[in-house]
């Protein structure tokens, strides 16, 4: 199986090349007209990956989130989900490296296996940085009017965050 692994990029460099070569195609050139593109797209998305990245650090830095945390818990108590997961509830449509993060302080604060343990990983797993997706795909290609696409992925994350502690419920009998 190693050598698969191994062997598998390569040849799908090689049979790339080869069917290139066949149809007649300038691999190299249009290799470094990809290439150019690709900074193009880097140049075009940097500014709107700096602005996210700086707000969510000043958010943790200022404390800002612990005041927005206290701020929803009400609101998350009525929609079931537990205090201590409303950072990571936060978090999650807004960076994935912040989410991560806090998840795995919680797997270390309460254990995988535990009520909290479970409905983080099934929040991690059925979520999407809706906030950094959206800033690398739009800001790609230019897209300045999202229209319903930030509120449906919002949507589609609040459903996630409510059913996740009902799942845990529902499948471990915690």
């Amino acid at each position: 199986m190693k050598i698969i692994n191994d062997c598998l990029i390569p040849a799908i460099v090689v049979i790339i090349v080869m069917h290139g070569a066949f149809k007649g195609v300038d691999v190299f050139s249009e290799f470094l007209n990809g290439a150019k593109n690709g900074i193009k797209t880097i140049l075009n998305i940097t500014p709107s990956l700096i602005a996210l990245i700086f707000v969510i650090n000043m958010l943790k830095a200022s404390g800002g989130l612990d005041v927005l945390c206290s701020v929803l818990s009400p609101i998350s108590s009525f929609l079931g989900i537990p205090d201590k997961l409303t950072p990571l509830a936060i978090l999650s449509p807004i960076s994935g490296s912040g989410s991560v993060s806090m998840y795995e302080t919680i797997l270390k604060d309460v254990g995988p296996d535990s009520f909290l343990g479970r409905c983080a990983s099934v929040m991690m797993g059925s979520t999407e940085t809706t906030f950094y997706t959206m800033t690398i795909y739009y800001g790609s290609i230019g897209i300045k009017k999202s229209r319903h696409t930030l509120p449906s992925a919002l949507c589609a994350d609040l459903t996630s965050f409510i059913l996740s502690p009902l799942m845990v419920h529902l499948f471990f009998n915690q």
